[in-house]
């Protein structure tokens, strides 16, 4: 129905950048909002950053200042620019979207990513 493909992950040293990007595609209609997650060995999965589609985002305090979040609604696509990367970064990162698929209702769906492994080495 809707699917979520996510690049850009890798191995990075401490204070360095990387950047993180997903594409959605299949029955869309509309999207909500497009948005990071992440989940570090045993520990839960986490809001990282998310961005609605008129571009209001939220980000999670301990990323504020240093990571970015930008969609592109003509490409249903979101990417997240992180900077200054620390140890505590590292995990899976993993898309998500929530968006309509029929254009008969509101409704809108959640979808995911497989993620993609994120690891900042000190």
């Amino acid at each position: 129905q809707v699917q979520l493909v996510e690049s850009g992950g890798g191995l990075v040293q401490a204070g360095e950048s990387l950047r993180l990007s997903c594409a959605a595609s299949g029955s869309i209609v509309s999207i909500n909002t497009m948005g990071w997650y992440r989940q570090a060995p045993g520990e839960q999965r986490e809001l990282v950053a998310v961005i609605t589609s008129g571009g209001s985002t939220k980000y999670a305090d301990s990323v504020q200042g240093r990571f970015t979040i930008s969609m592109d609604g003509a490409k249903n696509t979101v990417a997240l620019q992180m900077s200054s990367l620390k140890p505590e970064d590292t995990a899976d990162y993993y898309c998500n979207a929530v968006i309509r698929t029929n254009p008969r209702y509101s409704l809108a769906t959640e979808f995911w990513g497989q993620g993609t492994r994120v690891t900042v080495s000190s």
